[in-house]
């Protein structure tokens, strides 16, 4: 070792010398336990590497003349930090994996609530397109039964406006017969009137027709009278 072979007063001379601070990673003085969860252990290989770089170098070398205490003292510290570290480390992982159950079951309630609200959005859409359906179906049979009472509306209003036609041309043949019968009757009974106005005629012609002759006749014998008082 180059330590071994140059003097202490040589190293202490030096202006460059590294002084170890004071605070360590551990928040503590050198050789005491480092407590858990206060070690950075890359801080510490950077205050390692710092001991190297900062120490004295060999001119023309491309050596250093490194503290052998300091160094063991800074391996050490980080040495016994290791398992510390090594234990955040596997508590980190361990955490990790509660986080990720603890996220995975938290996605799967999200799953589940997502689904639950996929069924019930599904329900409700079941329970809208059926109402949707219920009214169609009731609107077709409305319209159906309308358009039905409409045809037997019709039929009815037809079938009556038939009838009246029928029942008016029976009126009409029956006051046809009627006004025929009725003539015919006025017919015959004129003639029967007039038969007898003939009749009577005849008679007072006859009448009329004998006073004559009756009247003639006394005439006759009223100026054969007076013939014979002159005689």
């Amino acid at each position: 070792m180059l330590q071994s072979q140059l003097s202490n007063g040589e190293s202490n001379d030096n202006p460059d010398n590294y002084s170890l601070s004071p605070e360590y990673g551990n928040g503590g003085p050198p050789g005491e336990p480092p407590r858990p969860g206060s070690v950075d252990i890359q801080q510490e290989l950077d205050r390692l590497e710092e001991i190297i770089l900062s120490s004295f170098r060999i001119p023309l070398t491309g050596r250093t003349l490194v503290d052998e205490e300091k160094l063991l003292e800074q391996l050490d510290f980080i040495r016994v930090s290791l398992p510390s570290v090594f234990q955040e480390a596997a508590a980190i992982l361990e955490q990790k994996q509660e986080i990720l159950l603890e996220a995975e079951e938290y996605g799967q309630q999200l799953v589940d609530a997502a689904q639950a609200k996929r069924a019930q959005i599904l329900a409700e859409s079941d329970i809208v397109r059926q109402a949707k359906q219920e009214a169609d179906q009731l609107r077709r049979a409305c319209q159906q039964e309308c358009e039905e009472m409409m045809q037997e509306t019709l039929t009815e209003i037809d079938r009556k406006r038939r009838a009246c036609q029928q029942e008016c041309e029976e009126m009409r043949q029956t006051a046809i017969a009627q006004a025929q019968e009725i003539e015919g009757g006025a017919d015959e009974y004129a003639d029967h009137v007039l038969e007898g106005i003939e009749q009577d005629l005849k008679d007072m012609l006859r009448i009329i027709t004998n006073g004559r002759q009756q009247l003639r006749s006394d005439s006759q014998a009223q100026r054969n009278s007076h013939s014979q008082k002159k005689k």
